[in-house]
């Protein structure tokens, strides 16, 4: 019987972010997964996104989010838990917009990166905030560039939709002990957006996940490491 294996992209990722992942999964014929890849639209709140992904889903599925897609993986959990039979958070996190100034800088950090993309493009507004994406050796690499032409495919009223999504994201620690499906926690080793530590904190609350560090990569996992996340998946599926 085919598994469904939802893969929800980040902020500003399409369907190229998961593209090694598909491609190596759907061509498993011992697998048998079907790989499906929303994409959110104008969405701009991650329950909006959840409630996408669900009308998408069959009744039961697995799903595997990236940065902000493991924020709307952990919203659909929230909203329908017993529908998921695996659960992957990738690159992530759980903690709501700080209070106070460290969560008056976040606003600003991305307002500032909304205007930039307003007044001069997406690519450049990428070309300054992708930089803190990937290990340092993959700047101004073919692969740093693939990400640019992915960001360039999006549009400033999407970024300021995801970016009002994350802004008001909720505080998804409390939900992390609820979660009884086999779960896996990854992420990579430089990733300084979201960090070891952060994962670590996420699998000591989760009552059934495997944690997965990634050598020698940042936070795009999906693309910088794309053989080592797929068997960390495939080992998921296979649970």
């Amino acid at each position: 019987m085919q598994d469904t294996l939802m893969l929800l992209p980040g902020l500003m990722c399409d369907a190229a972010v998961w593209a090694p992942q598909v491609a190596a999964l759907q061509a498993d014929v011992q697998a048998k997964v079907r790989c499906v890849v929303p994409a959110y639209g104008l969405r701009n709140s991650l329950t909006a996104m959840a409630e996408q992904v669900l009308e998408m889903a069959p009744d039961t599925f697995s799903v595997a989010g990236h940065s902000m897609g493991g924020r709307v993986a952990l919203e659909i959990m929230r909203l329908a838990p017993a529908r998921v039979k695996r659960l992957a958070l990738l690159d992530t996190g759980t903690h709501p917009l700080p209070a106070g100034e460290a969560g008056e800088k976040e606003r600003a950090g991305r307002m500032a990166l909304l205007t930039k993309a307003q007044t001069q493009g997406m690519r450049a507004m990428g070309r300054e905030w992708a930089r803190g994406m990937v290990h340092p050796s993959q700047l101004d690499t073919p692969l740093f560039e693939s990400i640019l032409d992915m960001l360039e495919r999006s549009s400033p009223q999407q970024f300021e939709a995801q970016i009002n999504a994350l802004l008001n994201r909720p505080d998804a620690a409390p939900l992390l002990p609820k979660i009884t499906c086999p779960t896996l926690v990854l992420c990579g080793r430089e990733d300084g957006w979201s960090t070891p530590a952060q994962h670590e904190t996420m699998h000591a609350a989760l009552p059934n996940a495997t944690l997965r560090i990634i050598e020698h990569c940042g936070h795009m996992c999906t693309m910088e490491q794309p053989q080592a996340l797929t068997k960390a998946l495939r080992e998921l599926l296979g649970a």
